[in-house]
């Protein structure tokens, strides 16, 4: 068992071959077993070069599907009063009326969404970064998807901003505070270079932001602060091209390789899907303290909520069509029994659990 043999193995099952022999003190050579890891890891990240490279001759066809033309595509000033015209000061008057019948949470909730659109730069530089994606030497490759993906994600942040700048309703230097520390802090998502696991990460998120901020749209539209709805809508639909983009890649990849795809979404899953803010403070909290009062505000409002979570994984089991999947080996069929079955057991979890009812004073708003 100690010997460095050729074989083909995940990460995962020569991990617990080490505990094995950890635990009943079996003696080999370190050495081997260091390199042979090392082999395994070079071996795995050479398997998902060579599929990202597969997959990724769709680029231009993923490119034209899931992004807009940016001349016809929508900006910010679309939705914001212009300050070169002569109504700018009436009309920013009447952002602010609206803006004055939005309830505390909602507010907080919104510019908790704010803060993680505008952390984006954390996001791009974490893409660029997984295997198979390489600005330098493929610019024309993944990272072109990454720098589109980004171009149109970049104006969410820019929009939402500029009307809580307007509002009247925020402290914005507080919001910038905590702007910054998020970019600052970086987060950690579980996903570690893998393209495997970071495209089941970023499948995930891009749903749960499309429900969140279409959520905030209907809540908006209720407020009878149609604007606001209006620039939710837009975010979320956008959202939702670049949820089904993710989820595309992540179809190619199960096409080519089952197993390890398969292995990869168990691995995410077993770990929770981690929300982008969850570095989020303000000034003097605590890295991460925010954002537990973040959510919080979101459950109340029913903007996104525990069984959401549950149901975007039952989601992704129907379109990834993970119970029909075939050619996998064992560690495969066993990550894909754990998963069918995950749903029903978040859900008995959930139906004990309690919305929070404590809320909490954000030094975002003004008072």
């Amino acid at each position: 068992m100690c010997k460095n043999r050729q074989k083909k193995v995940s990460i995962t099952n020569y991990l617990n071959i080490l505990l094995f022999l950890a635990k009943y003190h079996l003696t080999c050579n370190v050495f081997k077993i260091n390199r042979a890891l090392k082999d395994i890891i070079m071996e795995l990240s050479n398997s998902r070069l060579e599929v990202m490279k597969f997959v990724g001759q769709k680029i231009d066809y993923f490119f034209d599907e899931f992004l807009k033309p940016i001349e016809t595509n929508w900006q910010p000033s679309d939705f914001l009063p212009d300050a070169t015209n002569e109504n700018f000061f009436q009309e920013v008057k009447l952002i602010q009326e609206n803006a004055r019948e939005l309830p505390y949470d909602y507010i907080a909730v919104l510019i908790g969404d704010t803060i993680t659109e505008e952390a984006l730069p954390t996001y791009e530089s974490w893409l660029v970064d997984v295997v198979g994606i390489d600005q330098v030497d493929e610019p024309n490759g993944w990272a072109k998807w990454v720098r589109g993906w980004t171009a149109e994600e970049n104006r969410h942040g820019d929009l939402l901003n500029k009307f809580l700048y307007l509002s009247g309703r925020v402290n914005m230097r507080a919001m910038e505070t905590s702007t910054q520390y998020l970019i600052a802090d970086g987060f950690d998502i579980g996903t570690g270079r893998d393209p495997y696991r970071n495209f089941v990460y970023t499948s995930f998120q891009e749903l749960a932001t499309n429900i969140s901020h279409r959520r905030t749209a209907t809540l908006a539209k209720k407020y009878s602060n149609n604007l606001l709805s209006k620039m939710c809508g837009v975010i979320a639909s956008d959202e939702m091209r670049h949820a089904k983009a993710y989820k595309t890649f992540i179809s190619n990849i199960f096409e080519v390789d089952p197993s390890e795809m398969m292995l990869a979404f168990e691995d995410m899953m077993k770990k929770k899907i981690v929300m982008p803010a969850h570095f989020l403070r303000e000034s003097g909290v605590k890295i991460g303290q925010t954002f537990s009062h973040f959510s919080d505000a979101a459950q109340r409002l029913g903007v996104y909520t525990t069984m959401d979570y549950i149901e975007i994984m039952d989601s992704l089991l129907d379109e990834w069509k993970i119970a029909g999947i075939s050619n996998l080996n064992d560690a495969g069929e066993r990550a894909r029994d754990y998963l069918m079955a995950l749903p029903a057991r978040l859900r008995r979890v959930a139906e004990r659990s309690k919305v929070p009812t404590l809320e909490y004073e954000f030094s975002w708003i003004a008072s």
